[in-house]
């Protein structure tokens, strides 16, 4: 059950990449940032809620910190949705698991040998999947695909600075749709808003959905005693992804991407193996 319910959030978590895509055809990345953080919040607080969880904290910087970098990682994931094809865009966010492990040394932890050939292997998936780019025009999407994994590894390590100091998950989860829907709020005063109609509304509201279902099932996954396989599974978003673009706008990576591919999962698997004092990065920060 623990394998099935992390491919459930997989396919999720993928479900909302088509929504974030199809929805960008009429919206902003940071408008649909904000549907997807506003819709958040107000389940998180039913949820908050109905488990009789306290708001208040006393790390509310590392809350604050946390949900903006959460926010930004999360800007930049969507902004990369609509500039790159599905599966590299995802590809990309997924490369937190490496810069997750290189916070994790810069904040002490000593870099072994299997970290540092992990390190490298993603390394040189990054290269070879960002090479492409630059003869198809889509370099700064790249960027800014690579920028969101660097922005969701830091989210992470918040997170588990979070837990180690006794933050329910809940609460950090309400925080981070607070300050996201604060954020995008600001940053939509100063921006173009457009109308949202039965299509684009619902496509919205899938974002928010399945975003939110995927992490709960994500958390199930996690609650078992298999922690490393379900990381390993996580990757299956990726495979999701890719499906998904091949039959929706006919995305089909070359030898090349396929490579580069395999070599950022293989890389995030060993880092998360190599450094389980981490958490497991497997998605976007919630």
């Amino acid at each position: 059950m623990q394998s099935l319910w992390m491919v459930l959030a997989s396919l999720l978590f993928a479900c909302m990449g088509v929504c974030v895509k199809l929805a960008a055809a009429t919206h902003s990345a940071i408008e649909i940032v904000f549907y997807r953080s506003f819709l958040s919040l107000i389940l998180m607080f039913a949820l908050v809620k109905l488990r009789g969880v306290p708001l208040g904290t006393p790390h509310w910087r590392w809350q604050v910190s946390r949900g903006a970098l959460g926010f930004s990682a999360l800007c930049t994931y969507f902004w990369a949705i609509t500039l790159l094809p599905l599966a590299t865009a995802v590809t990309l966010n997924y490369t937190s698991a490496i810069f997750l492990a290189i916070y994790l040394a810069l904040s002490g932890m000593r870099l072994t040998a299997g970290i540092l050939g992990a390190l490298a292997l993603g390394l040189a998936g990054v290269g070879l999947l960002l090479k492409p780019t630059l003869n198809a025009d889509q370099l700064v999407g790249g960027l800014i695909g690579l920028a969101s994994g660097v922005l969701a590894g830091m989210a992470y390590f918040s997170v588990r600075e979070l837990g180690s100091r006794g933050e329910p998950e809940t609460r950090t989860v309400f925080y981070f749709s607070l300050v996201s829907s604060v954020c995008a709020s600001v940053w939509l005063l100063l921006s173009e808003i457009h109308p949202v109609d039965l299509r684009s509304g619902s496509l919205l509201a899938g974002v928010a959905t399945f975003a939110t279902a995927a992490q709960l099932a994500m958390t199930r996954a996690y609650a078992g005693t298999r922690t490393l396989m379900a990381a390993a599974l996580a990757y299956s978003t990726v495979v999701f992804a890719s499906l998904f673009g091949m039959i929706l706008w006919n995305e089909t990576p070359d030898g090349v991407a396929w490579l580069a591919i395999g070599l950022i999962i293989l890389s995030g698997l060993a880092a998360t193996h190599f450094s389980r004092a981490g958490p497991a990065p497997a998605a976007p920060a919630p």
